[in-house]
């Protein structure tokens, strides 16, 4: 059974900063900066060009997952959960990945210890928040996604999300690897990722850190 000994104070609205009042930011933010949005334009052009509204397609894609994720979130935290509130059309798929999701959870017995808790790299100036810290004899990082496919921008978010807990709490390091666990959109499925290691997922933060902070120059010398 799963147990929350400690919970973090979540995603914070105001955003992240240093320890100097600096503005720094997240993680999602450096990614989101790059991230190729070519499919995404070409699934909406395609909703247009059949005459369906890509809004309507995609909230109902989501429902699925998303619902999964929220009873999840609940269970996690000891919250109630009412399926009764979940769409009949879509309560089946959601109910079947909650309940992979709890056969996952006795197989590998691992405990949440932390959840949402925000962090700041003071070294690399960004911040960020996990979903969850796992600890089955040793210590390991969980990321839940609400997506149709795990994507490679994932492994360098968690990857990130490991640095900033290791930075924080140097005397506690993440040796049991990156759990990333995905709610199908469309279907609710269940599925489970795990790396031992993820080096070059970091590298490839600090290069995206790195073009960030380029990018904003050009644009004030673009001006």
């Amino acid at each position: 059974m799963t147990t929350i000994t400690k919970a973090g104070s979540g995603r914070p609205k105001a955003g992240y900063f240093l320890a100097d009042g600096t503005r720094v930011p997240s993680v999602t933010t450096v990614l989101g900066r790059f991230k190729d949005s070519g499919g995404l334009i070409h699934w909406a052009w395609t909703m247009g060009r059949d005459g369906k509204d890509y809004r309507e397609e995609r909230d109902a894609a989501a429902n699925a997952g998303t619902a999964a994720h929220a009873a999840v979130e609940a269970h996690l935290h000891g919250r109630p959960w009412d399926w009764l509130a979940v769409s009949e059309a879509i309560r089946g798929k959601a109910q079947a990945s909650f309940e992979a999701f709890l056969e996952w959870e006795s197989q590998t017995q691992l405990e949440v210890t932390q959840t949402e808790l925000p962090l700041v790299s003071d070294a690399e100036r960004f911040g960020g928040t996990f979903d969850a810290i796992l600890i089955h004899g040793k210590r390991s990082i969980g990321d839940w996604k609400t997506s149709g496919a795990v994507y490679p921008e994932y492994l360098i978010q968690v990857a990130a999300y490991g640095r900033l807990w290791e930075e924080t709490f140097p005397d506690q390091p993440i040796t049991g690897g990156y759990h990333l666990l995905r709610f199908d959109k469309a279907y609710g499925d269940f599925s489970h990722k795990w790396w031992g290691e993820l080096d070059a997922a970091w590298r490839a933060f600090l290069l995206l850190r790195e073009l960030y902070e380029i990018e904003k120059e050009l644009k004030l010398r673009a001006k």
